[in-house]
Formats: structure tokens, C-alpha cells, sequence
């Protein structure tokens, strides 16, 4: 790879798939390099072992939390220590956490990502993390660049801004309005934070005019709507909106559900009820169901047994698809193109949220954490989703959604009302111009 073509450094942590998540569109600034704070080449041995040790005990718990009794009781004093607290009344939050000062103190006395920092600063290229420890640990030993920290869900804890955040150079990426005010409580400079959205996928959105967003979704919504009762109703809102040549389009899949794992592998269990519920309908070719595994081959065998005890294997990639990567990238890249051909997204509440203005209906699966209450309370606010109906009766309450043109609706409001172009807005302040891509309104 040829350094002098890179013009930012992209840093993500490999803690589940989030952060990562968020930095994977951003590649084409880093000649397709992401460099994982916890897991780079060269990274020194008490680093990576702190690391570990944090994601080790955070997946664990996660695991456990459906486990009655201890499952919950250790993931909810985990949660109380990271809490987004209540945004009213407004008030000062700048003062600093427990949590916050303990990781300060990792840097100070450790020198937690001090050897990242140096290795950066050979090339002082944007430093552009989707984590607050790596910014954190950039400004503290003088990163020589401007430091950028991309914010991952629809509200955050005090932790994400630094301990003297009035002083602080970095500057935030927020993904959505709350999550600007909620800086500016917890002390941020109002021009240190920048508005953009998360930063979805530039294959799902297609430049700015969202070409090829308009025409995946105006096949979605055949699928969401097969009585046409949504698209009657709001005929005159969706051809100004998609034009009238995509209103007479075709879907090019059958109605299509993908159900996705976190990368802790909780709530595999939820996967084999939903496949279990819909089995009949899988044989009648009525959906098609991706239990999406990710890197994990457990999970992957897991729902490969399941099918397997439904008398279901036979459909395993005509009816049911049951993708596994060998590695992160390939995971992103693979969920790309899963996407293109979907049509409903059940995940728990988390990054996945922001993947509604893509026109996706977003099912949400129970939150794991603090973050993900809130962007369980974003997504019901802006229409783009809901909770999930009993995963046993799936087979009954999905169809009537479906066929009401609920779904169709949920899907035309997640894309209407959810940022669908921060990649493009981050790129465009990371290199210093000023794109078409700001004449667009940004509603969130």
C-alpha cells in the first residue's frame, strides 16, 4: 500500500462489529486500510492484553444476559457503569465519570495507545477513530494531525468526551441532533462537534443523488406492500420523491427478512424461534430468512443444527441463507450485498439503527446496554422501526404487518427521516472541501 496516497489514518476497535461498522465506508480515504487499535500489527503486548481483557469481559456478560438472575445482575452493574444519564432537565454534565477517569488513567500510567499514536505520527495524516480511547490517546501525547472521533449510536455516555473537553482539539462526528446537545452538555465546544449522520455504506447509498438507494428501495417496497395500499396512498409523495419510472419497478428477490447476531453472538437463540416460526412459510417460498452468523462459526453451527432438527436443511440457500465470513472484512463487504436483496432488518437496536434511512424496516430485537435503549427510543421517534412482536407467532404478525403496508410505511420513514449520506459529509470535512453533499438537508 502506498502511503502518499492515503489521506486519512481510519481507526476502529475490534470490540463487536460497531465501531468497525461505522469505519468500513470510510475506507476509500485510507486506500482501503482500517487499523484496529486493539488488534494492529506490532501492538505491544500490555496493550493488547488491556484490550483483551475489556472485550473479553464485555462479550461474556453479554452473553450471560439472557441467563436469568446472574446474566442480569452482572450486565446491569456493567450498564450502571457506563449509563447515558436522562438528557432533562439540561444541565452541566462536563464533570468527569469513574469510568472516564479510569481510562485516562490507562494512558497516563500505561501509556494505553501511545506506540499507535507514534506509528500515526510518522505520517500525520486525519486521524479519524470510531472509539474515544484512540482520540483520547491521540491528543493526549501530541498527535501532530487533526484528530476526528465518529460517534456510533443516537446517544452516548459522558465517557465519549474527554476529561477537559473545553480544552479538547477533538473534533466529533455526531450522528444524530441529540447527540449534539448531549456533547455540548458534557462540556464539547460547539464548533469542535460536526453534524453529519453515521456513515452508511456508499454501495447502498450511491453518491449524492442516491441512485442506487432509489432503486433498491423502490423494489423494497413492492415486497413491503403487495396490496399496494401504502403506495396508493402516498403515490404522489413517492414518484416526486423516486420518479416514475422507478414506481413501476419489479422486486428482483422474494420478501426477504435478515436477522443479524451481534458480534458477542447474544440472542442466537431468538434466530432459531424466528426460523422455527417461519419454517412453513420458507417451504412455500413465501420469505426468505438470512440468519447472518458473522465471523463466528458457533453461531453459524448453531443455526445450521437448528434447520437441520426443522427437517429445513434441504433450503439452506434457496429459502434460508445462512452466511459465515472468515473475516471482518469479508463480513462487511458480504453484508453489502446481502443488503441489496433485503428487505427487513431484525437486530437488536444497535449501529444497525442508522441502516433505516437506507429504506430498511428495522424489527428490534430486546437492547443490550444503555446505548441501545436509546437507539431503540431514536428509531420508534422517526418512525423507522419497531419492537418485536412474540418471535413464536412470527409467522402470523409479520405477514399482517407486511401486507397492511405497516412495514412499506416503517421502511418510507426510516428513509425519509434518518441521515443517509454521512460518509460523504465526513469525507467532504476530513479533506478540507465543500461538496454539493451540504445542500442536502439533514433531519435527525
Amino acid at each position: 500500500m502506498k502511503t502518499e496516497q492515503k489521506r486519512a489514518h481510519i481507526i476502529d476497535v475490534n470490540m463487536g462489529y460497531g465501531h468497525s461498522r461505522a469505519a468500513f465506508p470510510l475506507r476509500d480515504l485510507s486506500c482501503g486500510e482500517i487499523i484496529s487499535a486493539n488488534a494492529y500489527r506490532g501492538i505491544p503486548a500490555e496493550d493488547k492484553k488491556l484490550w483483551r481483557e475489556s472485550r473479553e469481559l464485555y462479550e461474556a456478560i453479554s452473553r450471560l444476559k439472557p441467563v436469568p438472575m446472574v446474566g442480569n445482575f452482572l450486565f446491569e452493574a456493567l450498564d450502571r457503569w457506563q449509563e447515558i444519564p436522562q438528557f432533562y432537565p439540561r444541565r452541566d454534565l462536563s464533570d468527569s465519570n469513574i469510568q472516564l477517569k479510569q481510562i485516562y488513567r490507562l494512558i497516563e500510567k500505561h501509556e494505553l495507545g501511545r506506540h499507535l499514536v507514534d506509528k500515526m505520527a510518522e505520517n500525520p495524516l486525519p486521524f479519524v477513530t470510531t472509539f474515544f480511547i484512540p482520540a483520547f490517546a491521540a491528543e493526549y501525547y501530541d498527535y501532530p494531525g487533526d484528530i476526528y472521533c465518529i460517534i456510533c449510536d443516537a446517544d452516548i455516555s459522558r465517557t465519549w468526551a474527554p476529561m477537559d473537553p473545553k480544552k479538547s482539539r477533538i473534533k466529533y462526528f455526531a450522528s444524530n441532533g441529540r447527540v449534539v446537545e448531549r456533547l455540548k452538555l458534557y462540556g464539547v465546544r460547539e464548533e469542535n462537534i460536526i453534524l453529519t449522520g453515521f456513515p452508511l455504506p456508499k454501495e447502498l447509498v450511491g453518491g449524492l443523488n442516491a441512485a442506487a438507494l432509489k432503486d433498491m428501495f423502490s423494489k423494497r417496497l413492492v415486497n413491503l406492500d403487495p396490496r399496494g395500499i401504502f403506495r396508493s396512498h402516498y403515490k404522489r409523495t413517492l414518484t416526486n420523491d423516486l420518479g416514475a419510472r422507478r414506481m413501476k419497478a419489479s422486486p428482483d428477490h422474494p420478501l426477504t427478512l435478515t436477522y443479524m447476531i451481534g458480534g458477542a453472538g447474544a440472542q442466537r437463540s431468538l434466530g432459531v424461534q424466528v426460523l422455527k416460526s417461519l419454517r412453513k412459510a420458507i417451504k412455500r417460498e413465501e420469505v426468505h430468512l438470512n440468519l447472518v452468523a458473522g465471523t463466528r462459526r458457533d453461531v453459524a453451527t448453531y443455526f445450521e443444527k437448528a434447520a437441520a432438527d426443522l427437517g429445513i436443511k434441504q433450503h439452506q440457500g434457496d429459502g434460508l441463507g445462512i452466511p459465515m465470513f472468515d473475516s471482518r472484512k469479508n463480513y462487511f463487504e458480504g453484508m453489502n450485498e446481502i443488503l441489496k436483496t433485503t428487505d427487513v432488518i431484525w437486530t437488536k437496536p444497535s449501529e444497525m439503527s442508522f441502516y433505516t434511512g437506507l429504506g430498511f424496516a428495522i424489527i428490534m430485537a430486546p437492547p443490550i446496554g444503555s446505548q441501545e435503549e436509546f437507539n431503540r427510543l431514536w428509531l420508534q421517534y422517526i418512525g423507522g422501526g419497531v419492537p418485536q412482536n412474540d418471535p413464536q407467532y412470527t409467522n402470523e404478525w409479520l405477514f399482517d404487518w407486511v401486507n397492511s403496508g405497516g412495514m412499506a410505511r416503517m421502511a418510507w420513514s426510516g428513509y425519509v427521516e434518518a441521515p443517509t449520506h454521512g460518509t460523504y459529509r465526513i469525507e467532504d470535512v476530513v479533506l478540507g472541501r465543500k461538496s454539493e453533499i451540504h445542500k442536502l438537508p439533514l433531519i435527525v
